[in-house]
């Protein structure tokens, strides 16, 4: 089998390529496996992203919308007061002419 010690030094070279082979071919693997994880974070991290700014939308949306309610609120109460603020004036000048 081994006649030679080149015949010995060809066998273990060619055990270390099978060696080195699988641990490449290992460290790759898993290289693959932390690169996907890292996607899959990225992909989360966007989709998270994503609803954060649609519920930031959507309560920017209510909030001007909000407003523009309070404003005609607002208009209202004001009449309201100038209404009740006349009838107490008038019911004060019918109570000063009697």
């Amino acid at each position: 089998m081994f006649e030679t010690s080149r015949d010995f030094l060809n066998i273990a070279l060619g055990m270390s390529i099978i060696v080195l082979f699988g641990f490449i071919s290992w460290a790759v693997y898993y290289l693959v496996q932390i690169l996907r994880q890292v996607f899959k974070i990225f992909k989360e991290t966007r989709d998270r992203i994503t609803k954060l700014d649609e519920l930031i939308k959507v309560f920017k949306d209510k909030i001007e919308h909000s407003t523009s309610h309070i404003v005609l609120i607002a208009e209202g109460m004001k009449k309201l007061v100038e209404v009740i603020k006349e009838r107490t004036i008038k019911k004060d000048d019918e109570e000063d002419k009697k």
